[in-house]
């Protein structure tokens, strides 16, 4: 209870009943019951941590909801990931709620853009390997071998190929990665029940100034950017420009995080203009088009074409309107 007086999953109150007999697929009825996630018959506690996807021993027989089509209901869920597409899935009446924090909108997203099962699809053209392994034939140089804990140093989990959904949405202060409190979403001090700090970027307009940057980031475990962190190296590969060679530009320099260029789930639709490798999915709240040109980014050619913070971003790699970022940007 101590997590779920932070900012938590919402419990049913006067106008959100919780109702014993709703169904699997929680439609309409947005709430978060012990009972949505647990069964309170077959629950055992957690004795040692496990790898993904396979559900452990808290939420045993638990109801979910398949990735497969978001609507076959599985009693009890195989993996983690099925109980949360109870409502995280094909379900109707989700919402962006404002309790949760700042919420970016993609360029490229579905009609459903809060439906995750299209975003983590293995068809999916880049995504963080939730519902299946991780397949990328792309190297991922920024990987950690293992996750790091809450103290920003490594955890015993390794940095594998699949990932649970509790991995990044977690309580804050987790037992599993080093804290004391319980494991899971319950709540957390930061936004959109996330493990760790995990800032976004934000513009008045898109592609106008971008309102809150952060310049010479904090790497450490309280910094803007410690959610990708737990995974990957800032310090030694990203910031080096080992994966791209304007991270350092952007990130150092400028103090862009990491949600302008990248969505956090997966690539949910596809674009004739944006190709999506390696989760670069631009917050079209921040980017707007430059001139007539529709916003556009293509691995192959390492190019795209976009303003942000009041900058034109150039097919041939230039950038042109604003002095502070006269750069080629040519290399993605």
């Amino acid at each position: 209870m101590a997590e779920v007086a932070k900012t938590s999953h919402p419990l049913p109150s006067g106008n959100n009943f919780h109702d014993a007999a709703e169904p699997a697929l929680l439609n309409n009825n947005r709430h978060a019951t012990c009972v949505d996630c647990h069964s309170a018959h077959a629950s055992n506690p957690e004795v040692q941590f496990s790898s993904p996807p396979a559900i452990r021993p808290p939420q045993q027989q638990a109801t979910g909801v398949s990735a497969l089509d978001g609507i076959t209901v599985l009693t009890p869920a195989v993996n983690q990931y099925e109980t949360c597409l109870r409502c995280h899935g094909t379900s109707v009446g989700k919402q962006r709620l404002l309790a949760f924090g700042y919420s970016p909108v993609r360029v490229v997203a579905t009609a459903d853009p809060l439906n995750v099962i299209p975003e983590f699809a293995s068809s999916a053209t880049s995504s963080h390997p939730v519902t299946h392994p991780r397949t990328s034939p792309l190297p991922q140089p920024s990987l950690l071998v293992n996750m790091l804990n809450e103290t920003g140093l490594p955890s015993s989990r390794l940095v594998g190929t699949q990932l649970f959904c509790s991995d990044c949405h977690n309580s804050d202060d987790n037992r599993e990665f080093g804290g004391t409190g319980a494991n899971g979403p319950h709540g957390s001090i930061y936004s959109h029940l996330l493990e760790r700090n995990y800032q976004f970027s934000q513009a008045a307009v898109p592609g106008g100034t971008v309102t809150n940057l952060f310049p010479n980031p904090d790497l450490s475990p309280a910094g803007p950017y410690a959610m990708c962190a737990k995974c990957h190296d800032l310090a030694n590969n990203i910031l080096a420009n080992t994966s791209f060679p304007q991270h350092s530009l952007h990130v150092s320099q400028y103090g862009f995080s990491c949600s302008t260029c990248h969505t956090a789930h997966g690539m949910g639709a596809t674009s004739p203009t944006i190709t999506g490798e390696r989760l670069v999915n631009f917050d079209g709240n921040l980017v707007g088009q430059n001139g007539s040109s529709p916003i556009s980014y293509n691995r192959a050619t390492n190019s795209c074409t976009l303003m942000c913070h009041n900058a034109a971003h150039n097919s041939d790699g230039t950038v042109s309107g604003a002095s502070a970022l006269r750069v080629r940007t040519k290399g993605r």
